[in-house]
């Protein structure tokens, strides 16, 4: 089972890592200074998350990588992303839409693994899940704001949401790492989140006067390794002063 949970360890960690990074490409250019500082908030959340995830990766991996190793010096091929997380911002409509629909899927997901036989996995969801209380709070309440606002806002989230919706599907795309974890009690019981994530996002959806998109196509992606140009643009900023300068101290 460990090598299913290092496994685990990595998507859970690298989905913070890449989207905490996108986020944080907003710091200094949001459209309003309340909107800078919670985006930067946010940031930081995920990256606090990343620190405890890529960490318990590297302590079951037992071969000495530490988080930052794992974050920062790994190609792009060995990340464990969902594809959603690492889309370009765009513009606020798209930064907005990714948030709310990732944050939907990791507020139930770190629900579930609350109750993991996995005490370090437990604790580690337990801690992440307050702070993701308030990222989908925020993300949700916005969403309804722009979704039910002008008619220029609701035309920007729609297309945000026809754009991101094909993304969608990887969330809940279950392979052997995940049936193992399942059934040991150390992940969530396969099936459980796609519901409360359908249920949630219907309603919310509702409330911003958004149309659900009609899009059959099932995107994959980061469990099989292969990724989009994005990913290599984050890696590229986010990874060039630990490689230009390897081991560098401050």
């Amino acid at each position: 089972m460990s090598d299913a949970l290092f496994e685990y360890a990595l998507r859970m960690g690298d989905n913070c890592l890449i989207l905490g990074h996108r986020v944080s490409e907003w710091c200094g250019h949001s459209p309003v200074l309340e909107e800078d500082i919670a985006l930067a908030n946010t940031a930081l959340d995920l990256i606090g998350q990343t620190q405890l995830w890529l960490g318990l990766a590297g302590e079951i991996e037992g071969k000495g990588r530490s988080a930052d190793d794992l974050a920062f010096l790994r190609d792009a091929r060995a990340f464990r992303n969902l594809l959603l997380v690492e889309r370009p911002n765009v513009d606020f409509a798209h930064t907005l839409v990714r948030e709310v629909l990732f944050d939907v899927w990791h507020f139930h997901t770190l629900g579930a693994l609350k109750g993991s036989s996995d005490a370090r996995v437990a604790a580690i969801a337990e801690k992440a899940l307050k702070e993701v209380s308030y990222h989908l709070q925020r993300s949700a309440d916005l969403t309804v704001r722009l979704g039910d606002g002008t008619q220029e806002s609701h035309d920007k989230m729609q297309a945000a949401l026809n754009a991101l919706w094909p993304y969608v599907g990887e969330m809940f795309l279950q392979d052997e790492v995940d049936a193992e974890l399942a059934d040991s009690g150390v992940g969530p019981a396969l099936g459980v989140v796609k519901p409360l994530w359908d249920g949630d996002m219907r309603r919310l959806l509702d409330q911003a006067t958004l149309k659900w998109p009609d899009i059959s196509h099932v995107q994959k992606g980061g469990k099989d390794g292969v990724h989009t140009e994005a990913l290599g643009y984050v890696l590229a900023d986010m990874q060039f002063l630990q490689r230009a300068y390897p081991g560098a101290k401050w």
